[in-house]
């Protein structure tokens, strides 16, 4: 499996890339030039950070701005608040997020410093705001099993894939376990995804790479070099669900580094032979 560059985009912190299998579209963000993107054509440039998105049940897209949550109306670029949590520190954004099988969006906020552990997890359902995690760090890549009924998250300087029971009827998270530890020669694990095989996806900031994992073992069973060193997310997706579509960043990167990976801030595209699971829309 070879990567391929699909968009040379040169994004900041491009990030949560999302497969909109109705509209055979790649959404995407970067999160620093506050812009979306649906496949190379950028969409919007809010005034906001925009941590992570997701499509609508109803039409158009759900966003984690720096601190709340918003409806996007793809036909008139507008964005429309629908709600915030409470007492979440100024000094945090949003990062990473998705939907889960009954249509509630997981997002994770974390400090802007990218230091300090005053981040958590909420769980939105359109009407109420509830917190699954607290003391997160860099609250980064989640997704589930083939049936639901685990959820698989990220807190970047863990270097830990963390397992949890998943409640589909209430939301729920409990029993965490550890499902893998990343070494650090691969680089941070940042966004995630996962596969019918029931593997997971991870993209390896600073790594160069995508690897792909069995979380039942905690066996680390494939690297796929990205020409990018920052690869910060990934999503199945395309016409048979076997393309892997993969973010990266420019951020932060000298000149000597950027002359090496000219391709950063890219967006990457695998043909796997494997099929990924969809990905899930808000319900609310």
């Amino acid at each position: 499996m070879r990567a391929e560059l699909l968009y040379d985009a040169k994004a900041e912190l491009g990030e949560s890339p999302v497969w909109d299998s109705r509209a055979q579209t790649l959404y995407w963000l970067d999160i620093l030039g506050k812009r979306i993107y649906a496949d190379a054509d950028k969409i919007a440039e809010l005034d906001e950070f925009i941590g992570c998105l997701a499509v609508r049940q109803r039409g158009g897209l759900i966003l984690a701005k720096r601190l709340s949550f918003w409806t996007f109306d793809l036909n008139s670029s507008s964005a429309t608040f629908l709600a915030a949590p409470v007492d979440e520190p100024t000094s945090n954004r949003f990062n990473d997020g998705k939907c889960d099988p009954r249509g509630r969006f997981l997002a994770g906020t974390m400090n802007l410093n990218e230091k300090d552990p005053t981040g958590s997890l909420y769980s939105f359902d359109g009407k109420s705001i509830t917190k699954l995690l607290s003391d997160v760090t860099i609250s980064n890549g989640l997704t589930w099993s083939a049936d639901g009924k685990v959820f698989y998250y990220i807190d970047t300087p863990t270097r830990q894939v963390k397992a949890f029971d998943y409640d589909l009827e209430s939301g729920a998270i409990a029993n965490p376990r550890i499902a893998a530890t990343i070494p650090a020669s691969l680089g941070w694990p940042d966004g995630m995804t996962s596969d019918t095989q029931g593997n997971l996806w991870i993209a390896m900031w600073g790594g160069a790479q995508i690897t792909r994992w069995n979380p039942n073992t905690g066996q680390l069973l494939e690297q796929i070099p990205i020409p990018a060193l920052q690869p910060s997310s990934c999503v199945f997706g395309g016409k048979h669900m076997n393309e892997l579509f993969i973010s990266s960043a420019r951020k932060d990167m000298d000149d000597a580094t950027l002359n090496q990976y000219p391709f950063s801030g890219g967006v990457f595209r695998v043909e796997t032979n494997v099929e990924g699971l969809p990905l899930f829309e808000f319900a609310g």
